[in-house]
């Protein structure tokens, strides 16, 4: 017996091999995608859509009448479907039960509590999981619901969490653009528990101030975990320039690496504001650090700079969120990088660039970087790509979940 799709407690379904969901048709050769276990389904590509209650859970049939899979529809979504199971023979609720038991199971087998206590523990369609973001600060878990089908589950995931992890409590910060496709409106504040809305957590010895209210994301990018310990470990004896910092996680990661000086850029205040508490609260010389609330494509345009710098992080935020993106994206990219190049020595220094946006795979974004170096007259040797954080898996099946993309260069 298992938990029924609507989320409620107390209310039990069996299943018994035989389809106990309405059943969805695909057009035919629309369902290759599904035959490949990707997640998304779109509305175009269905045939016939029977009569389902809206985020609820629907078997998925191809024109030739074989399974595809388990999924949550939202009718009034363009991607109509999440799939949730692609397994025919067992309940959906059951298969979405153990994937986010065993995604929580193996974040606790690959990061040590000593390395770090702020983690992500589920990570959408990279866990099989679409729709579902849970990141883990100390003892408090926040959630981050993007899908009309998890909306509709929201106490059975609490419940299952709760349970699961053992938190102190669980806060939801579902304010996502995603919920705009979805037509439903955000969510923010305590759904279990309480504690404070600031919480310390430690990554690598590297202590940061989480707030929950007004932050951008769960309060951290812990995707660039790696990247912070990269930067970390080559910035001894540089000055840093920290292009888009939000809260100084590659400034504050720079300084504690030995950094002669680090400066913090980023046009939201709070974020800055932040960045100077953690040069504070890691106990940095704060006359090391400089930090400057400003759009980063005039602050590289800056004649004179405050310093002269010798590493130089881009970390943008996605240029490129839909491919109609994609053209200003790439210029914008462009411009970026070459600005950067520009200003770092003729002898010689260091460039992390960084691009979160999917539409710019990974061929293209060195190719942006090709035309930058081409643009400023400079050289440019690849010494590193991107390190991905294992708390944020790539599933293979779902190409989209492979976002984040790093280039460490050395500009001659």
């Amino acid at each position: 017996m298992f938990s029924n799709h609507s989320g409620k407690r107390g209310l039990l379904v069996a299943f018994s091999g035989i389809s106990a969901y309405p059943v969805i048709t695909l057009k035919p050769e629309r369902d290759w995608p599904l035959r490949n276990h990707h997640h998304a389904i779109y509305k175009t590509a269905v045939a016939k859509m029977p009569e389902v209650k809206n985020g609820g859970i629907a078997e998925v049939r191809s024109d030739m009448g074989d399974f595809l899979c388990f999924a949550m529809i939202n009718i009034h979504a363009y991607i109509c479907g999440r799939a949730v199971s692609f397994d025919e023979k067992e309940d959906p609720m059951a298969v979405l039960r153990r994937n986010i038991e065993q995604s929580v199971a193996l974040r606790r087998r690959l990061i040590s509590a000593d390395d770090t206590n702020a983690v992500r523990l589920i990570n959408a369609e990279g866990d099989g999981i679409p729709g579902l973001i849970v990141d883990r600060y100390a003892d408090v878990l926040v959630l981050q619901i993007t899908t009309l089908g998890m909306d509709r589950l929201r106490e059975w995931i609490v419940d299952l969490l709760w349970n699961i992890c053992k938190p102190k409590a669980i806060y939801e910060k579902s304010t996502s653009s995603a919920r705009k496709n979805e037509r439903i409106d955000p969510v923010e504040g305590w759904i279990r528990g309480e504690a404070d809305d600031a919480i310390i957590v430690t990554e690598r010895g590297v202590k940061f101030e989480i707030n929950l209210i007004g932050s951008q994301k769960t309060g951290l990018f812990l995707d660039q975990r790696e990247m912070r310990t990269l930067v970390r470990s080559y910035a001894k004896g540089k000055t840093v320039l920290d292009c888009c910092s939000y809260v100084g996680g590659f400034s504050v990661n720079a300084l504690v690496g030995g950094a002669l000086a680090a400066d913090a850029v980023d046009y939201d205040v709070n974020a800055i504001a932040q960045a100077k508490k953690h040069v504070e609260m890691n106990g940095i010389d704060p006359q090391k650090f400089g930090s400057y609330s400003q759009d980063v494509f005039d602050f590289l345009r800056r004649k004179p700079l405050p310093r002269a710098y010798d590493f130089i992080v881009l970390d943008p935020p996605a240029f490129a969120k839909r491919s109609t993106d994609l053209e200003p994206a790439k210029k914008a990219y462009t411009d970026l990088n070459r600005l950067a190049m520009e200003i770092l020595p003729k002898e010689g220094g260091l460039l992390l660039t960084c691009s979160c946006s999917y539409q710019v795979d990974p061929p293209l974004f060195q190719t942006i970087v090709f035309h930058a170096a081409r643009q400023a007259k400079r050289s440019a040797r690849i010494l590193q790509r991107h390190r991905m954080a294992v708390d944020h898996p790539v599933n293979i099946y779902h190409p989209e979940t492979d976002y984040l993309k790093s280039l460490l260069l050395w500009i001659g």
